[in-house]
Parts: structure tokens; sequence; C-alpha cells
């Protein structure tokens, strides 16, 4: 029983985080209809600016966690003004292609500032130690991290579905040129959308700093995961990113402590399983759910 409930809340920690980042993603391909390949290099932006923050500078991690995503997108909104802006009316790949150079970029360039080898952050002091869940001690950072995800998971669906601003957004996803005749400025909702999704990115960045290993290459793994879970649960639903990101956090969460041997090719299995099933993701456009 206790190794069910280590293996559930190391899940729930794993598919929360994983969400916090995937959702982003899936934010701007809804609106922008970009799959940003550099959305894991912002994510790994987050991670590093909060190490610089706390290590050089000496702020507090809860300072770093508000600095280093709004560090973020401010570089985010200067790659959609200079670069992104210029492939919106061509096709899709175009999109990909310069996202991945960026990826590539982004990387480089950490390695050129921070250099290639592993860096650590220290979780603040209130977050260390164990915390008792059913006779399971879970660490209370791992705890932290769940809280964070279930808060931005509620903070967006209040967003886009209770507000003013949620709804021009959606509305200039649906229909550009409607929304533009209403005298919504779309460029900037475009804008403000790619910031959005990087701030999300680096929020995630910055609480995985202490929980794994920053290095140049932290970004290519996680938008490999993003992927997975945006495929899983569909393309442009956020529904369906909170049902991905669960269904991954459970594959790496119970596979990693009952399937050792196979828990890398899980994740990869389950894609393939979604994909011969419904293509369109488990909740994307057309599913029936």
């Amino acid at each position: 029983m206790q190794s069910f409930i280590a293996a559930l809340l190391n899940s729930l920690d794993i598919a929360l985080l994983l969400f916090v980042i995937a959702v982003g993603l899936n934010i701007i391909f809804g609106v922008l209809n970009v799959i940003n390949f550099a959305h894991g290099a912002l994510y790994m932006l987050g991670a590093y600016f909060a190490y610089t923050a706390m290590g050089l500078l000496g702020l507090s991690f809860w300072v770093a966690l508000v600095v280093a995503p709004l560090l973020v997108a401010v570089v985010a909104i200067v790659i959609e003004r200079l670069m992104l802006r210029m492939v919106y009316d061509r096709h899709i790949t175009d999109s990909l292609l310069l996202t991945f150079a960026l990826l590539l970029i982004i990387d480089e360039s950490v390695r050129m500032i921070w250099g290639p080898s592993i860096q650590v952050v220290d979780p603040p002091a209130l977050l260390t130690g164990t915390f008792s869940v059913f006779g399971v001690n879970y660490p209370v950072y791992g705890l932290f991290v769940i809280a964070v995800g279930v808060a931005m998971m509620l903070g967006l669906w209040l967003l886009f579905t209770r507000t003013r601003l949620g709804r021009i957004v959606r509305a200039a996803a649906l229909d550009r040129e409607m929304a533009q005749t209403l005298g919504i400025n779309v460029p900037m909702v475009i804008t403000g959308v790619f910031a959005f999704g990087a701030w999300i990115a680096a929020v995630g960045g910055v609480v995985a700093a202490p929980m794994r290993a920053i290095g140049p290459a932290m970004g290519e793994k996680i938008i490999i995961e993003s992927f997975i879970v945006v495929v899983i649960g569909g393309l442009g639903s956020f529904p369906g990113t909170l049902l991905g990101a669960l269904v991954l956090g459970f594959i790496h969460g119970f596979g990693g402590r009952f399937l050792p041997e196979i828990n890398l090719v899980l994740p990869y299995i389950g894609m393939a399983l979604v994909l011969l099933i419904k293509p369109q993701g488990l909740m994307g456009k057309g599913a029936s759910a």
C-alpha cells in the first residue's frame, strides 16, 4: 500500500509539472497555430535565470520565481516580434524549422554563457524536509510542485472561461479577421499569448530547478515529453493537456516503480497506442470526448 501511495504521489508530481510546461505549448498552438519547438528552451532559460538570480545576485527562491519568468517573457516578446511574426502566413513547416533553429541557438547560447556543466539550485528552507502522507514520507517540495500545478490549472481555467481577456484570446484564436473587425488588436493579442506561454514554461523551469539538474540539454528532454503530452491529450485542447499530463505522469510514476526495466519506452508505447486508436488525441479536435 505504501509503495502504491508513493507511486501515486510521484505520478501527480511529474504530471502536474508536465502540465505546467505543456499547457503553454498548447496555448501557443491554439492561438498562433505554431508548434513551438523553442518552448523547451524557454523552460530552460527560466531555470538558468533563477539559478543566476539566486546564485550570483543572492535573491531568494521566491523572488527568482517572480523575476525569472518575467525576463523569459521579455525574451519571448523579442522573438515573436523580430522572427516568429514573419512566418505566420507561411506553411506550418516554416514555423517548425524556425522554432527548432531557435532551440539550437538558445541551447548554444546557454553553453557559452553558463558553461556545459550541471548546475544545482537548492529549494527554499521552507520547502525542505519530508511530510508524512498516509505513512509515506514524501518530500515537501514535491507537494509544493503539486500545489503549483493545481493552482496553474485553476488559474488558467478561470482566465479563459471567466474573464474578458480570456474571451478576447479565444476570439482571436477562432477568427482573426472577425476579431480585428470587432476592434481587437490581434497582433498585440498574439504577442501577448506567445509571451504568456513562455512565462508559463519559465515558471515550470524555476519550479523544476531544485528537482532536476540544470544543464544545457534540459530543454530538449522536456520538449519531447511535452509533445507526448499534447499528442496523447490532443493539440489545442486544455482538458486534453491535463489528461495527457496525467497519463504520462502515471506512466512515469508507476512504471518507474514497478516496471523500471522498460520505463524509458513506456511513454512512447502509450503515445503510439493513442495515435493508432485516436490520431487526433484523446480530447483533440474531432475527438468524440
